[in-house]
């Protein structure tokens, strides 16, 4: 049972740390860390053996990075590529050529000094991904900047720990060779990957049956990410890089949605330990014996990279709430550091005392990185929009039988329909932008909070029949009914919903009258499609009308499994059969 043990110490600390420190307000990524501090070497000793468990949870950081590359398609990333090397570069360049002065002027040498400031500029993609993603910030310019830099960052230190000898005037080497035979080792590992990724893996999938066998497909995903990874370190690069290779080439591959599906579970419970791994390491008599010198060090980085960031985001044309996102995701040292100060040792760069500093550093930076985040998304942010809080309007007037909330695109559709037949209606959104501008044209809008019930009641949500829900924001439309399923039960709801999952939620609190906003705008171009084709009218009229019945019927089935990806997956394989069968009967018997 002794092997057991440090698993056991490793989850029992996870289940009870980190669900405590995230009811306090803050991430995941520090509740793991900080119960690193608590079982390892500087606090219970509960676990010793820290870099047996920092080299398994490596497969953490190496899963995070292939399912990165899975969600982002070739073209995708060439989109990317300016703010990857145009930002990403800049970001290294500006923070390693400061870092490595200031580390000169303290004493080191220049070597020493520059391996420090590379580490030291490098972020953490393990920790700025999750922490933006607890917050739905990726797709925010912001976080795509942000996952830019540090796609640029992994890419970087590949090259760099490979040239590291010459910093001492000796021959760059991997793995013994020279640094001729490195890089072919290296491009043959990634052109075996390219090209095994392009023929091979699709094969494989279907020689097991694909997704029939859910335990053989999982073991296979395992052993493509594994063995991508390992392979390629093999060849001296990062195990990350190629794991992340690998995800882009099958991005475009329709067992996608399958591969996420089975490495999303082992991917947070790993990185989960690689969190642990990190508060594991922390050496906490260091920061005991040097307190001023360490702490003063984790501030001087924390603000000279976030003063960097900031700079380099407006330079980037990031307005200012987006810019300091941007800059207080990046300020820490990332992973990829406890690497290469490693490897500097090795080589004989740093000594033994300046590594334990600098991963120290990296370590309390790692910590601090999610608090400041968390205060500025908090306190910092709210006060930027310096324009003045604007009342909610006075509704006046007889009361409406319809009440719309939110007046954009959709709501505004509807309203010029109602106002065309003669039907009175209240309509409220919470964007005064809108509202001014809808009234420049006569329409009369009010700006109002619809989530709060005295602003229904002045609405005339009392005596009204309809509320239409035409809301961009589902979990303000889902405050919405709550409040009218509350306090106006009479009121019958419309609902718009953005896509299945909008609708799916909708479903959850009891909403039944669901418009899917792009549905029938699809249909009816395919329609058209259908029609340029020589289709005859009654049959793309029959399938259309399918189509559409099967689609809803489909909706509704799926709403009891539709946060259970792989039976939502699975469903929809089955409806897609089914549904070309009802074409194929159909078409047979016209």
């Amino acid at each position: 049972m002794s092997f057991l043990y440090a698993p056991i110490v490793l989850l029992a600390a996870a289940v009870i740390v980190v669900p405590m420190v995230k009811r306090l307000g803050f991430g995941n990524v520090l509740g793991y860390i900080v119960a690193g501090l608590i079982i390892g070497p500087a606090g219970l000793r509960l676990v010793s053996d820290v870099e047996s468990i920092a080299q398994v949870s490596e497969l953490g950081v190496v899963m995070l990075l292939f399912l990165i590359g899975l969600e982002l398609r070739p073209a995708r990333l060439w989109v990317m590529r300016r703010s990857v090397l145009g930002l990403g570069a800049a970001q290294m360049i500006v923070t390693t050529g400061l870092l490595t002065l200031i580390a000169q002027r303290m004493g080191l040498t220049w070597p020493a000094a520059l391996v420090l400031g590379f580490g030291f500029a490098l972020s953490s993609t393990a920790l700025v991904l999750p922490m933006l993603a607890e917050r739905d910030l990726l797709t925010t310019q912001a976080g795509r900047d942000a996952f830019s830099v540090l796609l640029f960052q992994d890419l970087a230190i590949i090259p760099f720990i490979a040239l590291l000898p010459l910093l001492e005037g000796g021959v760059p080497s991997m793995a013994g060779g020279s640094v001729w035979l490195a890089l072919a080792r290296a491009g043959g590992a990634l052109l075996i990957v390219l090209i095994g990724g392009r023929f091979l893996i699709r094969p494989i999938f279907r020689a097991i049956g694909g997704a029939k066998t859910p335990e053989i497909f999982t073991a296979t995903t395992l052993l493509i990410v594994i063995g991508t990874a390992v392979l390629v370190a093999e060849a001296g690069l990062s195990m990350s890089l190629g794991a992340f290779i690998a995800g882009v080439i099958l991005s475009d591959s329709e067992y996608r949605h399958e591969l996420q599906a089975d490495i999303k579970p082992f991917e947070g419970l790993l990185l989960g330990v690689f969190f642990i791994s990190v508060g594991m390491a922390a050496n906490v008599g260091l920061l005991i014996a040097e307190p001023l010198v360490i702490l003063g060090a984790v501030v001087a980085l924390l603000l000279l990279k976030f003063a960097i960031g900031l700079v380099l985001a407006r330079v980037a044309r990031h307005d200012m709430r987006n810019a300091i996102r941007f800059a207080m995701a990046l300020p820490q040292a990332g992973e990829f550091a406890f690497v290469l100060f490693a490897v500097g040792v090795g080589e004989g760069i740093l000594d033994h005392a300046q590594s334990d500093g600098a991963i120290l550093i990296v370590t309390l930076s790692m910590m601090a990185s999610p608090l400041l985040f968390l205060a500025s998304e908090r306190f910092l942010l709210p006060k930027l929009d310096r324009r003045p809080p604007r009342k909610f309007d006075t509704i006046e007037g007889e009361a409406a039988p319809v009440i719309i909330c939110g007046f954009g695109r959709v709501g505004q559709i509807i309203g010029r329909v109602l106002m065309i037949r003669g039907i009175r209606f209240t309509a409220l959104d919470l964007n005064p932008d809108q509202i001014d501008q809808v009234r420049r044209f006569g329409t009369k809008a009010y700006y109002g909070d619809p989530t709060r019930p005295d602003m229904l009641r002045a609405a005339g949500a009392e005596t009204a029949k309809v509320l239409v829900l035409a809301l961009d924001d589902v979990g303000e439309a889902l405050k919405v009914v709550q409040t009218v399923h509350r306090n106006f039960p009479h009121l019958v709801i419309l609902a718009r919903a953005r896509n299945r999952r909008a609708a799916h939620l909708l479903m959850d609190v009891g909403v039944t009258r669901i418009v899917r906003e792009t549905l029938d705008a699809s249909l009816r171009m395919t329609a058209d499609v259908l029609r340029e084709l020589g289709l005859p009218a009654d049959e793309i009229a029959r399938t259309i009308t399918t189509f559409r019945d099967h689609d809803e019927r489909v909706l509704v089935e799926q709403h009891s499994i539709y946060k259970d990806e792989r039976q939502l997956i699975q469903t929809t394989k089955q409806a897609a059969e089914e549904l070309r069968g009802l074409l194929e009967a159909d078409t047979r018997k016209s």
